[in-house]
């Protein structure tokens, strides 16, 4: 068994229009919305064996605060420019050569490539995960080269829009 879990990053902000792209922080909603997203994993027993993210400052900062609060030691974090901008298919590609003795894999990045994947690999359309939204994917396999060749079962798909809208009703 194997599971994977995409994490987009949190919101971003766009108020210096001198950062790259890659430079660009979190805003306050993103600063909210990490947190809560690691609380919420943390609460359904999500436990990586190995987080890959980018490098990119939103997704770097998004995956320390969600590794924090899911007890993962942030100095394992594996950074990995090529999450940046990947196509589904370099991210497909990453996925087939994750270790062998990772069994439950976080990786955290950006769209759209993260969407294409998880409608690649899960078998519910996502059509687009929020900011700080996550798709998990379960799939019976041995290997991660068996599993980026198979459709996985979709078995999360959560972000803080749903969550705040569950915790009022």
């Amino acid at each position: 068994m194997r599971e994977l879990f995409l994490l987009r990053h949190a919101k971003s902000s766009w108020d210096d229009p001198a950062l790259s792209d890659f430079d660009r922080p979190l805003n306050e909603r993103g600063k909210r919305d990490a947190p809560l997203m690691g609380e919420h994993l943390a609460k359904l027993g999500v436990k990586p064996d190995l987080i890959v993210a980018s490098p990119a400052k939103r997704a770097k900062k998004t995956a320390k605060i969600v590794a924090e609060k899911l007890g993962y030691d942030a100095e394992r974090i594996v950074w990995k420019e090529g999450i940046y901008e990947a196509s589904p298919q370099s991210l497909l590609y990453l996925v087939c050569s994750l270790p062998a003795e990772a069994k439950r894999v976080m990786l955290v990045g950006h769209n759209p490539g993260f969407t294409m994947l998880a409608d690649m690999l899960g078998d519910i359309a996502v059509d687009n995960i929020p900011t700080a939204g996550v798709v998990g994917i379960a799939f019976d396999a041995k290997s991660w080269d068996e599993a980026c060749r198979s459709r996985g079962h979709t078995i999360l798909f959560d972000y803080p829009k749903k969550l705040k809208e569950k915790e009022t009703k």
